[in-house]
């Protein structure tokens, strides 16, 4: 069984206009993000590309726990990010620049100076975050990424440059941890080319692979996954799911991998 995802087209203030190959924008609109709708045979997770013109919001987002704990369900969200193209000096906003307490971090958030307060990372192509819940974060203008993450909407926004969107000051407070991104534990840098293990678990599993996956990355990948190509189409059962697709498939003996292609791999985690 495979079946190639349908897309949706998500119209954001920070999107763009034109959008790189494959991908369209309808006339009039700006896009910032294209989704990928989440089977019913594996939903926990949400593979996204994002586009940006200007700088999104300074948010956060809760973890399972957290949400379980207010009687809404396993709705934590946990993500990643892979730096397709960046615009000279584009750049990730993730954690602080020093601790910061919760009362501070309410002040700067409603003063606008939460911005300068935290950690810009400049990025280009390659580049990999692993953004956990509760980490204070913002994309930067002039990035084309794509997003891996637990599939939920809950989304803070805690400052959002003036644009006329609802805020929840109070509830990502709740979350927020006000503390200096640990770059050397969750940033790697990704080879256009080869293997790579991007994420390990205890959410999701996310390979880079290059050509036929090495039956050590083959055998983290037993049953349903998703598959995303990069570089080169692939084929499952005489379909093809080419660059800027994403396809469900029910095992990797089922894919025929293009010998040059690279493509990602991601599957959720057991519970």
């Amino acid at each position: 069984m495979t079946a190639t995802l349908s897309i949706r087209q998500v119209e954001k203030p920070w999107g763009k206009d034109v959008l790189p190959a494959p991908f369209k924008a309808p006339e009039g609109q700006r896009i910032g993000e294209i989704w990928f709708e989440p089977p019913a045979a594996l939903p926990q997770l949400l593979v996204k590309y994002i586009f940006t013109s200007e700088k999104l919001s300074v948010q956060v987002h809760p973890s399972d726990a957290q949400t379980l704990a207010k009687g809404i369900g396993r709705q934590g969200k946990e993500e990643c990010w892979l730096i397709l193209a960046a615009e000279p000096g584009a750049k990730l906003g993730i954690g602080f620049d020093a601790p910061i307490g919760e009362e501070a971090m309410r002040e700067a958030a409603r003063d606008g100076s939460i911005e300068s307060l935290m950690t810009w990372h400049e990025v280009a192509p390659g580049d990999f975050f692993y953004i956990p819940a509760n980490t204070v974060h913002a994309i930067g203008e002039g990035v084309s990424l794509i997003e891996v993450q637990q599939n939920s909407d809950i989304t803070y926004r805690l400052y959002d440059y003036g644009r006329p969107r609802e805020l929840h000051l109070e509830e990502g407070m709740a979350v927020a941890k006000g503390e200096v991104y640990d770059l050397a534990r969750w940033h790697k840098r990704v080879p256009a080319e080869g293997n790579a293990l991007l994420v390990d678990g205890p959410l999701f599993l996310l390979d880079q692979v290059h050509g036929q996956p090495a039956p050590d990355i083959a055998a983290r990948y037993p049953a349903g996954l998703l598959v995303i190509p990069r570089e080169g189409a692939v084929t499952v059962a005489g379909e093809t799911i080419a660059p800027g697709g994403c396809g469900l498939v029910q095992g990797l003996g089922q894919v025929e991998f293009a010998e040059n292609g690279v493509c990602l791999l991601a599957r959720p985690c057991a519970g």
